[in-house]
């Protein structure tokens, strides 16, 4: 039997651990958090300084059981979770769980899995810090108060299920309050004017730089250039640089990962687990820009051996925030020689980009040589600008460019480009001017990666909860990650060739989006509950004046029981007051009156979703009087809904034709348009207008719906028509209702399938304990 057992958090970690360790070292994971709060109201007695009681979950059993059985067995026990609050609290976890003796259990910790480093921590073991799991407890339990607490406000004051939290809760407000920012904003148009001097290669492109916002003026603008004398009027050539941006942080790491590589937050920090399991790259959640003189050393060595002396600069990068937790390194190789990894391709990109940016923070900067030539025109007092730039030395740029979001911007308006050679007066020759109508744009909506720019701009958050915050918005319906096509627009455009002025108007595409988050209906009502009733849990300074909290009890400079009691006596009152006197939200909006019968028009939310309403609900004088009701389609909201599109909505369910004797009807339910018949129901394709649906598509529908259903059909049963066995995407089972069973391996036939069997097998499924999930695992 081992000395020494060391538990780390994950089966990887283990593996790659156990290879640096003699014999005398058993490793074994504990698979992230072994305990967790219980799940029902009494896990936090408040009036008991916030006592928590925690609970084992069915999934953890066995482990801790053998844990405890090792950590008998052994005589030092090494806790070797990792080295941020959330890893301090796993450890005292085990040290609670496992019955472990201090005299015999050390705390070790690391941010990289190298030899050099877990024997070095090894040699500097500790004590579990108590200061970081306060922290980490104060977190735990302020945001299992505030969800506990407000979900059933939310319950009862907007619709069943929902939850708010408090980090979550302000991330929604922060994608809500933009969205609304886009909807209120006003377009302008103006005129930007573009010179073409030059042919073939010395061809170049001068810009005027006031725009013009009536079409008369940029016309008259190009009238007095027809025939002007156009002169290079002044040169100025100045040298430029440009630095290489610091290592990579978890949260610039998310926005570089989603910018070049299209990866979401979350599967961005599930890679980068990976690729620090595997002993690739240091800690993944740190909030640090600094390097350690060792991997300054090796990025010293790994630039002048591939580069060259002149491409090395030493830099030391200071962390901005005010708030960086614990005394972690950037995110960078363990071994900046290794240029790529082994790996699949997520892994391999992932730790191309962390590599790049590692060691391009230690190279040269890149020099340019700008030239701005200024143009005169003999017409006018006007000037027109020419930008150059040529590149002197590529420096840190052979290896890497950091992205931005603002790269379309950049695109569309043209980077700047070499100029040919040109002197002070050179005469020169017009091939083309143009003015072209271009309209201001809204403020961009959220991506992930850019959402969590803003969060931890705000302060709020740290590198753990970046992922889930962004995840749990979406997961609880407040927040759509989609696509969105654009709307045509026409522009104008003012082309001058020659000595005539051609007038065009064309089209362009405008408001496509890519992969950004847009508010749901839901999500907008709850927030705007929220603000009214609970201004301090969705406030920005609020928010991260906790997190500065949690920040100053790791430090040991707050006791975490009395930073409760501070936050939970007034919130808790609040939450009372609430549930008393607030009114139910439904964020109804009035559209105004039916063309027809007057009747009123309006929006809200429901239990099921989002719908328009035709006239009002039945009152004491007309119990018998109904409203007329149908829901929003996709990509429709209750707050830019306009009278007109609420009209369209009641255009179904409509009857498209006849099949079989028996009507086929379209209409649109809570999962998108659909056409019944016959009590079967068939989905519409996207591609098809539910108000333009022909007999013959509704027929084609219906008939290949059937045939689906038929090859997905193994067996029937005539003893009840709910009990079926059928294929489906992992192989045959049992359907039994609203009942999915499994068919036990040894029935390698389902055909062989009795009634009587089936229904014993959904008996004991239904009797079955229903396994959690491995949401324990994760980190919060």
């Amino acid at each position: 039997m081992a000395k020494n057992l060391l538990i780390v958090e994950s089966p990887a970690k283990a593996k790659t651990i156990e290879g640096y360790l003699g014999k005398d070292f058993m490793v074994k994971s504990s698979y992230g958090h072994i305990r967790d709060l219980v799940k029902s109201e009494d896990a936090i007695d408040v009036a008991n300084n916030f006592k928590q009681t925690y609970e084992v979950p069915a999934d953890k059993k066995q482990i801790v059981s053998e844990l405890k059985k090792l950590a008998k067995e052994a005589e030092t026990v090494w806790l070797a979770s990792d080295e941020d609050r959330e890893g301090e609290a796993i450890s005292w976890h085990l040290f609670d769980t496992l019955n472990l003796k201090e005299a015999n259990t050390k705390r070790i910790v690391f941010h990289e899995i190298t030899k050099p480093a877990i024997l070095a921590a090894i040699e500097n073991p500790r004590k579990i810090d108590y200061n970081l799991v306060n922290a980490q407890q104060a977190r735990r339990v302020l945001d299992r108060l505030v969800g506990f607490e407000l979900s059933p406000v939310l319950w009862k004051k907007v619709k069943p299920s929902l939850s708010a939290g408090r980090v979550q809760s302000v991330a929604v407000r922060i994608v809500v309050e933009r969205e609304r920012e886009i909807n209120k904003f006003q377009s302008e148009a103006a005129f930007k004017i573009v010179a073409i001097f030059g042919k073939g290669k010395q061809a170049f492109k001068a810009e005027l730089a006031e725009r013009y916002s009536q079409q008369e003026d940029a016309e008259k603008f190009l009238t007095d250039c027809i025939g002007a004398d156009f002169n290079v009027k002044s040169l100025e050539t100045k040298p430029a640089k440009r630095s290489p941006a610091a290592p990579f942080t978890t949260s610039t790491l998310q926005q570089e990962a989603s910018r070049k590589l299209g990866y979401s937050v979350s599967r961005t920090m599930q890679v980068a687990q990976k690729l620090y399991e595997g002993g690739h790259i240091t800690y993944m959640r740190t909030d640090s820009v600094n390097l350690s003189e060792t991997a300054l050393a090796a990025a010293t060595a790994e630039i002048i051996s591939a580069y060259g002396d002149k491409y090395h600069q030493y830099r030391k990068y200071k962390t901005k925030s005010a708030g960086a937790q614990e005394a972690h390194e950037a995110i960078r190789p363990t071994y900046f020689s290794n240029h790529k990894i082994e790996g699949d391709s997520s892994e391999t990109r992932l730790y191309e980009l962390i590599w790049k940016r590692a060691i391009a923070s230690q190279m040269s900067e890149a020099q340019f040589e700008k030239t701005i030539a200024k143009i005169s025109i003999s017409t006018r007092k006007d000037d027109l600008t020419a930008n150059g730039e040529v590149m002197k030395f590529d420096g840190f740029l052979k290896v890497y460019l950091e992205s931005n979001d603002e790269e379309d911007d950049l695109q569309q308006d043209g980077d700047n480009t070499m100029l040919p050679p040109l002197t002070n007066g050179q005469a020169l020759e017009l091939q083309e001017m143009t003015a072209t109508e271009r309209f201001s744009r809204p403020p961009a909506r959220y991506t992930e990666a850019s959402l969590v720019k803003k969060l931890e701009e705000l302060g709020i958050g740290r590198p753990s909860t970046y992922a889930p915050t962004i995840s749990t918005i979406q997961n609880r319906g407040y927040a759509i990650k989609e696509e969105r096509e654009g709307k045509q627009r026409k522009f104008r455009v003012l082309t001058l060739k020659g000595d005539g002025i051609l007038k065009d108007e064309r089209i362009e595409n405008t408001g496509a989006e890519r992969g950004k988050l847009f508010p749901t209906d839901i999500g907008a009502v709850v927030n705007d509950f929220l603000v009214q009733h609970f201004q301090g849990i969705v406030d920005f300074n609020f928010t991260a004046k906790v997190e500065k909290q949690f920040d100053e009890i790791a430090q040991g400079l707050e006791e975490w029981t009395t930073m409760l009691h501070n936050f939970y006596t007034p919130f808790h009152a609040d939450v009372q007051s609430t549930i008393e006197t607030a009114d139910k939200a439904t964020g109804i909006r009035e559209l105004g009156a039916h063309p027809e019968s007057g009747e009123k028009l309006s929006v809200r939310i429901g239990r099921y979703g989002p719908f328009v309403q035709i006239g009002e609900n039945a009152s004491d004088d007309n119990k018998d009087y109904k409203p007329q009701y149908a829901s929003l389609r996709t990509g429709q909201s209750i707050e830019t809904i306009s009278l007109e599109e609420a009209l369209e909505l009641f255009k179904l369910p409509k009857v498209v034709g006849e099949f079989e004797g028996k009507v086929m009807k379209v209409a649109i339910g809570r999962f998108g348009p659909y056409i019944s018949h016959n009590s079967a129901f068939v989905s519409l394709p996207k591609e098809i207008d539910p108000l333009d649906v022909t007999e013959e598509q509704a027929v084609e529908l219906i008939l290949a719906k059937r045939q689906k259903d038929a090859e997905k059909l193994i067996k029937a049963f005539d003893e009840d028509p709910t009990m079926k066995v059928l294929n489906g995407r992992w192989g045959p089972y049992i359907e039994f209702g609203k009942q999915n069973v499994k068919i036990p391996k040894d029935i390698t036939d389902p055909l062989t399938l009795t009634f009587e069997q089936c229904k014993t097998l959904a008996a004991a499924d239904a009797k079955a304990p229903k396994k959690g999930g491995k949401k324990f695992a994760k980190k919060k």
